[in-house]
């Protein structure tokens, strides 16, 4: 089990990423529940700052960075809070 951290402005996709540990891939259009747990949230004004979740296959624990990135994509920061990605995942 590994600790790891992923910046969103890095990857490429809709938000898709390999595990770094054990490759499965994480999306967060999965809503099997296979691969992954959301473990916790840190939000500021509201606005998310970062998610930790635990790969289901190996056990590593990913925290997600880098939420600014999805203004590029079409959210804007008034309008995509932590309510909002999770329900992407």
């Amino acid at each position: 089990m590994g600790r790891f951290a992923i910046n969103l402005a890095d990857i490429e996709g809709e938000g898709e990423f390999s595990c770094p540990q054990c490759g499965e891939t994480i999306s967060p259009d999965d809503d099997s529940g296979k691969a992954y747990d959301v473990l916790a949230t840190e939000e500021a004004d509201g606005l998310l700052q970062k998610v930790t979740i635990k790969c289901k296959i190996c056990g590593s624990v990913i925290n997600l960075e880098g939420f600014e990135a999805l203004k590029e994509v079409g959210y804007s920061e008034s309008s995509f809070d932590t309510d909002d990605y999770l329900e992407l995942m």
